[in-house]
């Protein structure tokens, strides 16, 4: 138990430190696209009230601490309650979008590898590859072009019912989808030439049996680390999709706070977005030693 804590607490030290490396890059950054403080005074304001208003570095890493990351300048309000509303958008795109890439992913990556060099396995490869290469926003304009303008099946933007919500968890879950089916079909046949499965099936085991229960299960640890990264960008780097679909989530908030010089805003997204790394990667630590007892520290 005790070196099981000291592993993880290890990686959750070294996700830390990448959020405030994180954190410290998006500050420096930021400034140096322009100066905010025009935007905080009046015009006839003098030249001193200027030398008062930029935040130290200090005192914004211990408002961070805190979970302050000051007042929005365009919604006059704090940066973190301003970012907590757009967040249940962003939640209901990414984790639909990752229902969607593992609920067809999955089972894709496992037809796929059974049977493999067949027209069914060259066809999804296929297709596989294209949602791997097409850029996002192509992807969503191409769907907005087939199914919203010329079938008139779906809106083309807005939040609203679960029609909304179509377009944009297929644009947002192609690339995810593609990614999760190729590691599934790789990972899958790797495990199938193991001298184990051959026992299996010597044994006269049926082969779903064989592939479900013997195969799959040792062939998860890889696509479960694929799967779980692939929802920490789908929940953190969607700012294209929503952008293209009017989605009010917080990759389009960033988009216009980066245009508005809002940096409270943007840095509040960023760190955001990097605690949902951390919070998953946590998570895929711990499900490791329950799926492969060869990770588990001694």
């Amino acid at each position: 138990m005790r070196a099981l804590a000291a592993f993880l607490a290890a990686r959750l030290v070294r996700a830390l430190i990448a959020v405030w490396l994180v954190s410290t890059v998006v500050f420096v950054v930021m400034r140096l696209s322009g100066d905010p403080v025009p935007l905080l005074l009046p015009a006839d304001a003098p030249r001193s009230e200027y030398a008062r208003v930029p935040v130290q570095y200090a005192v914004f890493l211990g408002h961070v601490v805190r979970g302050d990351f000051g007042r929005s300048i365009h919604f006059r309000e704090p940066a973190m309650r301003v970012a907590i509303g757009y967040l249940p958008a962003t939640v209901e795109l990414g984790l639909t979008a990752f229902a969607l890439a593992v609920l067809v992913a999955v089972p894709v990556g496992v037809v796929s590898a059974v049977r493999r060099n067949t027209a069914v396995d060259h066809a999804a490869m296929a297709v596989a590859l294209v949602g791997q290469s097409a850029p996002t926003f192509f992807l969503g304009i191409l769907f907005i072009l087939m199914l919203s303008l010329k079938a008139g099946l779906l809106p083309t933007s807005g939040r609203g019912d679960w029609t909304h919500l179509v377009l944009p968890a297929m644009t947002l879950g192609a690339f995810s989808m593609a990614s999760i089916a190729r590691l599934t079909r790789s990972a899958l046949l790797e495990v199938l030439r193991q001298d184990y499965v051959r026992t299996a099936r010597a044994k006269g085991l049926r082969e779903w049996r064989v592939v479900v229960k013997h195969a799959f299960r040792n062939a998860a640890v890889p696509v479960l680390t694929i799967t779980g990264l692939q929802l920490g960008t789908l929940l953190g780097a969607s700012v294209v999709t929503e952008t293209v679909f009017a989605w009010p989530g917080l990759g389009r908030l960033a988009i216009h706070s980066i245009y508005n010089r809002d940096y409270p805003i943007v840095q509040c997204v960023v760190f955001l977005s990097a605690l949902v790394f951390i919070v998953i990667n946590f998570v895929i630590d711990l499900t490791y030693g329950l799926l492969d007892p060869r990770i588990r520290p001694r």
